[in-house]
């Protein structure tokens, strides 16, 4: 069997709320709890787990979505009155880039209620 990332927790405060935050922006369902985590699966089966907690570090988050994905979700978030940024040091506001490195590529950083610096990024490339 080849290595795949089956899972990663994530902490919050309010496991149900970040979680149904995420699920909105990109369009998911937050699944059934498993234990004490309140997941959310994406398309590769991944699942990001969020567990209650009440000290932690801010990670950083990204995902991979296709174009139409990226516009539906950043209109979620620009109607939804969420600050976001073309830059991981959250300064070029209400802006999204556009990868110098692949073509086509656009992305854009906002923040959770938990203070996680959660990413969308289209894949760019031939198809784009």
């Amino acid at each position: 069997m080849s290595v795949e990332l089956n899972h990663t927790i994530v902490p919050a405060r309010d496991p149900q709320a970040s979680a149904q935050f995420l699920a909105e922006i990109l369009g998911l369902r937050v699944d059934p709890p498993v234990a004490h985590f309140t997941p959310v699966t994406l398309a590769n089966k991944v699942s990001l787990d969020y567990d209650r907690t009440d000290v932690f570090e801010p990670h950083h988050y990204a995902f991979m979505v296709g174009e139409q994905e990226f516009d539906a979700a950043l209109a979620r978030i620009q109607h939804g009155g969420i600050a976001h940024y073309a830059d991981p040091a959250c300064r070029q506001t209400g802006q999204i880039y556009r990868s110098k490195h692949t073509e086509g590529r656009r992305g854009t950083y906002f923040r959770d209620p938990d203070g996680h610096l959660m990413e969308i990024l289209t894949p760019g490339g031939a198809g784009a």
